[in-house]
């Protein structure tokens, strides 16, 4: 199967090539040439599967560069080996009758992002052989949080790669922030940037995309990647679990073979929630996205009106990894809806740079609506959420799972619509603690590793191992730059001069 930049489908690669890249050089995003639908008999395995074996077999359907073998094994090397500290890898929770909490954060850095990031570090070291390539894969990451210390995790001493992860300075938490200060490996390297999240990814954006960086880059003898969802690689690995979700819901009893299910995710950059998307295409009968926003509700107006405007006031909210204004992956949902329409996408995202807004057509928005719901909460009903859900279930959530819980609730008082709703929950509530501590109103008097130990004492929940620990580890890089220093410092790193 070929892939297809959303602004030009005459640049087609292979499935190694669009994970090598990560972004196309006219920055554009790729996108897979059609998308494989499962067959009964799929569906039947699938089913008595274990998340492994579901896992390389979603992989498998679209990276067709990889063996059967080599995808069993990287399944193997990214879930297996005491990994997750779960045997189901990603559990369904059943909250309520009709929601089920898909836990997405039983992995080495406590957030959803090792579902993708325990994989792509395999997939990419594989795809810089398939396609030949020798210069150094130089991994450029902006994040609003968990990215950065699950690539960090999945790409620390990883041969053939190195790894600048750079976040908003003051625009993480402290728990995040210290995950990616202290991480260890010869091949990293963390930056705070001054600014928010969207100077960040704009400013690794115009690096993959500018010529003449990516040519020094090659002359220092490094190709550029990313570890972002913008990069196939990344987002792939993503669609396995809601595959996964919704054959553990069928194998529970929680729905019967023709029912439809709902997803709810909270979403900012648009990668979790197209990864369901994704999956409903292959053929697991989703009926509705509820997409959940915070404050920072771009997607819930454009959801509603058809409109996608940035020109709006930021928010530094409790739920940091979804303080965000421009969604990347949106680009790959719009391309699909306009059935794969390069030069509509690329007049969207040109009006999106020029004018900071785009309308969608009527078409478009049509298929969208059928589809999405977009729904928001601010700060207050988060943490009055987080105290409910405890409260009435004992289940302890984190800001961002508690995003989603709201606006599942509203959508349902809204809609009518009872139908059994998959919701991904995205982290531990550990990595939050002083925000859930907040919530379940207890005072907050200290901070870091105290604050763990307070909410673990509150709740009679165990701190995850890999966050137990990381106070006790020194800080590497307190570095912070700006977003004009950012072409600088990549090629910087590029020489191994940082």
């Amino acid at each position: 199967m070929n892939y297809f930049s959303t602004r030009d489908t005459t640049l087609s690669v292979s499935s190694a090539e669009a994970i090598v890249r990560g972004l196309s050089k006219d920055g554009g995003l790729f996108c897979p040439e059609s998308i494989p639908k499962l067959t009964d008999d799929e569906k039947k395995y699938l089913l008595d599967a274990s998340y492994r074996e579901r896992a390389a077999f979603v992989l498998g359907k679209f990276l067709t560069d990889f063996s059967e073998e080599e995808l069993c094994d990287f399944s193997e090397k990214a879930y297996g080996n005491g990994k997750f500290d779960s045997d189901a890898t990603a559990p369904v929770h059943m909250l309520e009758p009709n929601l089920g909490v898909l836990e997405l954060w039983h992995g080495p850095t406590c957030a959803f992002k090792d579902m993708a990031l325990q994989m792509l570090p395999h997939l990419l070291s594989a795809a810089l052989k398939k396609t030949g390539e020798k210069r150094c894969a130089s991994i450029l990451v902006a994040t609003s949080g968990d990215t950065g210390k699950a690539a960090l995790e999945g790409f620390a001493d990883v041969e053939g790669t190195k790894i600048a992860v750079f976040y908003p300075k003051d625009g993480v938490s402290k728990i995040q922030e210290r995950q990616m200060t202290t991480q260890s490996g010869e091949n990293v390297y963390v930056s705070s940037v001054v600014g928010n999240f969207d100077d960040v990814q704009s400013a690794m954006k115009e690096i993959f995309s500018d010529e003449e960086i990516r040519g020094k880059a090659s002359d220092n003898g490094c190709i550029f990647s990313s570890a972002n969802s913008i990069n196939w690689g990344r987002a792939v690995p993503q669609i396995a679990y809601y595959v996964s979700g919704y054959f553990d819901l069928l194998k529970s009893g929680s729905i019967s073979e023709n029912d439809e299910i709902n997803v709810c995710v909270p979403t900012g950059n648009f990668g979790n929630i197209l990864a369901a998307f994704y999956a409903r295409e292959m053929g697991i009968p989703i009926k509705k996205f509820i997409c959940a926003s915070n404050s920072n509700n771009v997607l819930t107006d454009f959801f509603n009106t058809g409109k996608y405007d940035k020109c709006r006031e930021f928010h530094v909210t409790t739920s940091p990894a979804m303080d965000i204004l421009i969604s990347s992956n949106l680009e790959r949902l719009i391309f699909n809806l306009s059935g794969n329409d390069d030069k509509t996408v690329k007049k969207y995202m040109s009006k999106l740079k020029s004018d900071g807004a785009y309308t969608v057509s009527a078409e478009i928005f049509e298929k969208i609506s059928e589809l999405f719901y977009g729904g928001c909460c601010n700060d207050d009903e988060t943490l009055k959420t987080i105290s409910n859900v405890f409260s009435e279930h004992n289940y302890l959530i984190d800001t961002h799972t508690a995003v989603g819980v709201n606006v599942y609730r509203k959508y349902v008082k809204e809609t009518g619509d009872e139908a059994v709703t998959l919701l991904a929950s995205t982290a531990s509530p550990f990595k939050f603690a002083d925000s859930v501590l907040s919530a379940l109103g207890i005072d907050i008097t200290s901070g870091g590793e105290e604050l763990l130990r307070i909410l673990s004492k509150t709740t009679g929940q165990k701190i995850p191992a890999p966050l137990a620990s990381i106070f006790e580890k020194e800080e590497r890089f307190v570095n912070t730059t700006t977003r004009e220093e950012l072409p600088d410092v990549v090629l910087k790193f590029t020489e191994g001069a940082l």
